[in-house]
């Protein structure tokens, strides 16, 4: 039974977390030795890439998003992720982010991520209060960021599903707003985080199949439900990312999560395209 491959974890929340509001900072601060040690490996991309090792994580998506006004995320988070990533350019994916209702120049904005080596953008509507294809609606920016991201060959993270940080709003989770981004833009890489969990599951799963470039990953999802949440993801293995979403709350470990998805009753070949392959293609290294 081979497992002889390095994992990718597309979905790790290493991010300067000293920005983060007081409100939105009690849930991560339940566990204050956890907080610390989160606080050190911010720090010191040399104990992140331990962990890695020490996990069996080869290569990891550094998940950051401007939310000023919910979350306290500035726009330095893409500089934070440009700079943490370039000790480790073959094992680090850095996301960064433009905010939508913000960004005075938005292609300006994804030119200077470019620039500065960002992988990836992140979109959270519910931390944003947006939707994704409020362009339809006269938001020019997304456009903006979507044509962009195509240009440069970006795949765009979408947080869909709930949140509990103070001031979030759920509405703006439900990943059926993504169909039109993807009716609209069939060239852009589209990535729907957390797979709607907990309450748009199906959503995603017609996403999935309807649109020839979205996928998921399945972060913050406990692995042993993964089954009862989506009963077809043997099937769906081509088109799934895992992802811990470490250090959210509630979520064990890295190493903890990539142990229990392995106990899954699924073909070891679906394991390996959601553990690595299918990240490899999406993300080209």
């Amino acid at each position: 039974m081979e497992r002889e491959y390095g994992v990718i974890d597309v979905h790790v929340h290493i991010m300067p977390w000293r920005m983060i509001r007081p409100e939105a900072a009690a849930s991560m601060k339940r566990d204050p030795r956890q907080f610390e040690e989160l606080m050190r490996l911010m720090d010191d991309p040399d104990r992140f890439i331990a962990l890695l090792d020490e996990a069996g994580v080869e290569k990891a998506g550094l998940i950051n998003y401007v939310s000023p006004d919910i979350m306290g995320f500035t726009e330095e988070v893409n500089e934070f992720s440009a700079r943490y990533a370039r000790r480790y350019p073959d094992r680090l994916i850095p996301f960064g982010s433009v905010h939508p209702r913000f960004c005075k120049d938005p292609a300006g904005e994804m030119d200077r991520l470019a620039d500065l080596g960002i992988r990836a953008i992140k979109l959270h509507p519910p931390h944003q209060l947006v939707y994704p294809n409020e362009y339809l609606n006269g938001l020019k920016a997304l456009e903006v960021i979507y044509a962009k991201a195509i240009a440069y060959h970006m795949p765009v993270m979408i947080h869909t599903g709930t949140s509990i940080f103070p001031g979030a709003r759920n509405k703006f989770g439900d990943p059926m707003h993504v169909d039109d981004v993807a009716v609209d833009f069939p060239e852009l890489t589209i990535i729907l985080a957390h797979g709607g969990r907990p309450l748009w599951m199906s959503t995603c799963v017609f996403l999935l199949r309807r649109h020839r470039n979205v996928y998921m990953d399945i972060s913050s999802i406990p692995p042993q439900n993964l089954l009862a949440y989506f009963p077809q993801l043997e099937r769906l293995a081509d088109k799934t990312m895992f992802g811990s979403d470490w250090p959210g709350p509630g979520v064990p470990g890295i190493k903890a999560n990539v142990e229990a998805f392995r106990q899954l009753p699924i073909s070891e070949a679906a394991k390996r395209k959601i553990l690595r392959e299918t990240a490899l293609r999406v993300f080209g290294a």
